[in-house]
């Protein structure tokens, strides 16, 4: 294989957290069985429908895992960052249910058998622990999620998921473009929506009155976060 090649392959899994003190030679091993895959933005990389036995590691791009409720409402569950691990594999306890997988941007994923899992991550006890780690903060953000589904209103949750998307470091809205001095968002007010919990007119509506008052700007397809602490504070 062609040097330009390995580099490509290689690079699905450098600086992903979970492999961040692997040898090359281990690396090298790992892409090797960890073919990359590429997504538009809304396209579904797993679903109910066609369930697969897979773990997807994700390289570029934000991935958001939903549940349809039985009034076709969409609840979601998870937003997928670069550099961690989702998917339907039982043999790490995880799950995906009756879930979705959707890119909310164009994503760049390697995607791992059952059989690779176990001979290349669970026999490496730094790597096995680091995918305990990561599973049971999701467990958490999915906890707090339906507690904010229940307890927050719509404005408190709109700005929960703002401010959760701005504040991480690994995800392009955590990340200042050359020449920006605040967090953007690259959402749709119906993407925003969808992550919500709500319909894209309310979204679009608190949307509006945030940015009146000072704390957004709106442009399509992005939002600029102006007044990140007061943002937090709507939130709740």
């Amino acid at each position: 294989m062609t040097e330009p090649a390995d580099a490509e392959r290689t690079w699905c899994i450098s600086e992903v957290d979970i492999f961040r003190d692997l040898s090359e030679a281990e690396m090298d091993a790992i892409a090797a069985a960890a073919p990359m895959k590429t997504y538009a933005a809304g396209e579904i990389l797993h679903s109910p429908q066609q369930p697969c036995e897979v773990l997807f590691i994700l390289k570029r791009g934000r991935v958001r895992i939903f549940r349809v409720s039985a009034d076709g409402r969409a609840l979601t569950t998870a937003i997928i960052s670069p550099g961690t691990i989702f998917g339907e594999m039982a043999l790490l306890g995880q799950r995906m249910y009756d879930n979705f997988a959707e890119a909310l941007d164009d994503v760049t994923v390697c995607v791992m058998s059952r059989a690779d899992v176990h001979k290349f991550l669970l026999s490496d006890a730094r790597i096995a622990a680091r995918i305990t780690e990561i599973l049971g903060r999701r467990l958490a953000d999915l906890e707090q999620r339906l507690s904010d589904s229940v307890f927050k209103s719509v404005p408190q949750r709109i700005a929960t998921t703002l401010t959760t998307l701005a504040r991480r470091a690994d995800t392009p809205a955590g990340k200042l473009r050359p020449g920006t001095r605040h967090p953007q968002i690259t959402l749709t007010h119906e993407q925003l929506a969808a992550l919500a919990g709500t319909s894209r007119e309310t979204t679009t509506k608190v949307l509006h009155e945030f940015a009146d008052r000072g704390l957004l700007r709106l442009a399509r397809g992005r939002i600029t976060v102006l007044d990140p602490a007061r943002l937090l504070d709507e939130a709740g």
